[in-house]
């Protein structure tokens, strides 16, 4: 299993990594001609089922043997064998292994059986050594790229690796599903005498184990299927299924290494921190210098927590241990650099000094990776803190606080994302589980789920209609919560020039062509804990549609809360695999107030629309006052998902908004 360190969150894209493959692979190779072992061989004889003409490549076999040595160390040998099937199939050809101080790769093979017969077979001596850069500054984790040649639609490809490493924890794990069928998987553990084991299955039914040898175990499958891609669908790391489990030795070596629980896994997380908080002459000095224009407890905790977020850049260097323990407080304080292990260290220990109590909370930044019925692993890839609030703290407008009948009060609350303020929580942590950590080991904790109205998107405009279908007017948004998050993130850094351009690719997805965007404002772009008021103006001449004495206006002028993710027209018919993740609860609200042209009447208005289920709701009415048209609609996530049993509903929801979005007023050309 593959425990890489936390921070991890920011990934390099695809089209990044492969650019980054075309400049390390090395360009004709000349592969010896050898014999490719005989499992390979036999996998190539086997007959191969029809797939789908969107499935470019099989896995004829993914097999894993892990043995573990009395003294902890763990050795894996890795096979793998699939055939291209189409010739986007063709990227699969490359082999990328890990390797650190901690885990050693001992040797690389691969091999090619084309099918004019002419066996190929690489070798870690023609493999590119290199590193992954991504938001870590610094770590040790290499890599080791081989080319397999000949990786063409209809040839067998295979690889085998092996790997020792010494684990900080006891745990191995088999990934056994990805985003390809599997047609055989295997997996095989050896411990030594008297050692005992935990078997934990993730998103796949329990499968009894079959003895392979003395003190071995051996789990197989048949037939796993691919993981397809759906819109909107949770992580992949939430639906894929594995296997996880969890190593006891005898006696009391190794102790130190194995958990049976969270508790334990918190007691060695705490340990990693022993003496990482302790606080210097510099930083008492800096908390007060913070805190003493503060005359509330909160007012501090809002201070320290913002100069921690804003003025503590994200730097991770990390190796070996140092992925998962921090850097001490003071220096990171010094530094004005960490990650987030050591960002939510520093607040920790800039807390304590006015006495406020915190615990490290380690998370995954993506939602449903780990649960309940998730063993205690180290399966994350962030850090964020719980701030135990004192009794006078009040609640008002900290939204993230979750009552704990052992720890209290607990404000979650994440100094890396620099977005997100105080009181508020991430999207993608909301109603997530983290495992809080303490002296005592803590627990695995489910963070708050937000009201919807904590994240808010008000959208006011005046607009007026000319007699020839001309729309003009100005437009308010005014955002606070999630939605506020987003515009600042697409606009901090850039030139006004650029701000407009990111408005008016929005407009135009609403507006005819020809609109013109007169003008545009922001205020509060750089103040998180203020609400984001957006205010622009326009010109769009086409908007509505002249037919006879007929004028056909859209009421409902800019927004779309919609989604055709459920109606599959690439394969019509076929039902969806996944749940659909909705985000973070949210309550948008439109007013648009439209004048009419003279001379023209209202013949019909469209019927008011109201939609309520439990996961979401909507609402909207067109009124007529004079010769003034009122637009209101209201949208509501309260969920942040809606289970595959319950998908018709939300297909139902989408529709009848899209009609609700789709329809026109019609306006009558008055009789002369």
């Amino acid at each position: 299993m593959e425990n890489r360190p936390f921070c991890k969150w920011r990934r390099w894209g695809s089209a990044s990594f492969a650019a980054l493959l075309l400049g390390l692979l090395v360009a004709g190779v000349s592969p010896a001609e050898a014999g490719a072992p005989d499992w390979l061989k036999a996998l190539a004889r086997e007959p191969v089922p029809t797939y789908d003409e969107d499935v470019d490549m099989v896995i004829l076999l993914d097999e894993q043997v892990t043995t573990v040595k009395e003294n902890g160390e763990i050795t894996t040998r890795y096979r793998r064998a699939f055939k291209i099937l189409r010739p986007s199939g063709r990227e699969h050809g490359t082999v990328s292994v890990y390797f650190d101080n901690d885990t050693r790769l001992t040797y690389l093979k691969a091999w090619s059986l084309p099918r004019d017969g002419k066996e190929y077979e690489v070798k870690e001596k023609d493999a590119v050594e290199t590193s992954f850069f991504g938001s870590t500054f610094y770590e040790d984790t290499r890599h080791k790229m081989l080319d397999i040649p000949a990786a063409e639609p209809g040839n067998i490809l295979g690889y085998e690796y092996e790997q020792r490493r010494r684990p900080y924890i006891l745990q191995d794990g088999w990934f056994f599903q990805d985003t390809h069928p599997l047609r055989r998987g295997r997996y095989v553990l050896e411990l030594p005498a008297g050692w005992e084991f935990d078997a934990a299955w993730i998103n796949h039914a329990q499968q009894e184990p079959q003895e392979a040898g003395k003190n071995a175990w051996a789990w197989q499958l048949q037939d796993v299927p691919e993981i397809e891609p759906e819109p909107a669908m949770p992580p992949w790391q939430a639906v894929a299924g594995r296997l996880i489990l969890n190593l006891y030795p005898t006696g009391q070596r190794h102790r130190d290494k194995a958990h049976r629980s969270w508790q334990d896994l918190g007691k060695w997380s705490y340990g990693l921190s022993a003496g990482r908080r302790t606080s210097t002459p510099e930083i008492r000095q800096k908390v007060q210098q913070l805190t003493q224009g503060a005359d509330t407890t909160l007012g501090k905790i809002r201070t320290l927590a913002a100069y921690v977020q804003r003025e503590i850049r994200y730097v991770a260097i990390e190796i070996g241990i140092g992925g998962w323990q921090p850097h001490a407080a003071a220096d990171i304080f010094s530094n004005r650099y960490g990650d987030c292990k050591d960002k939510a260290n520093l607040l920790g220990t800039m807390l304590a000094e006015i006495g406020v109590e915190s615990f490290n909370v380690n998370i995954h930044t993506r939602r449903g990776v780990v649960g309940p019925d998730h063993p205690p692993a180290l399966a994350f890839n962030h850090r964020i803190l719980a701030i135990r609030l004192p009794a006078e703290v009040p609640l008002e407008g900290l939204y993230a606080v979750r009552e704990h009948e052992r720890f209290g009060r607990l404000l979650f609350f994440d100094p890396t994302d620099d977005m997100t303020p105080l009181g508020q929580l991430p999207s993608s942590l909301q109603n997530n589980f983290g495992h809080v950590v303490t002296e005592d080991g803590g627990e695995l904790v489910q963070l708050p789920l937000l009201s919807p109205s904590t994240s808010r998107l008000l959208r006011t405009a005046k607009l007026k209609l000319a007699e020839t279908g001309s729309l003009s007017g100005e437009v308010q948004e005014v955002r606070w919560g999630v939605p506020a998050v987003e515009r600042p993130a697409d606009w901090l850094g850039r030139p006004e020039a650029e701000r407009k351009k990111v408005l008016e690719q929005f407009l135009g997805v609403f507006l005819a062509s020809g609109f013109t965007l007169q003008s545009a404002a922001v205020e509060n772009l750089e103040k998180l804990d203020d609400n984001l008021v957006v205010r622009y103006s326009f010109r769009a001449p086409n908007y509505a549609k002249l037919t006879g004495n007929l004028l056909l206006v859209r009421p409902r002028v800019l927004g779309g809360k919609g989604s055709s993710i459920l109606e599959r027209k690439d394969k019509p018919g076929q039902t969806r695999r996944h749940p659909v993740e909705l985000g973070s609860p949210e309550l948008h609200s439109d007013v648009y107030e439209i004048e009419l042209p003279g001379g023209f009447t209202v013949d019909e208005v469209p019927p008011p629309v109201e939609v309520e289920y439990d996961f979401a709701s909507y609402k909207s009415k067109v009124e007529v006052e004079g010769n003034h048209l009122r637009y209101q609609r209201e949208y509501v996530v309260k969920d942040v998902r809606v289970p595959t049993e319950r998908l018709n509903e939300l297909k139902e929801f989408y529709r009848r908004i899209a009609a609700d979005e789709r329809a026109s007023v019609v306006l009558k050309r008055a009789a002369p």
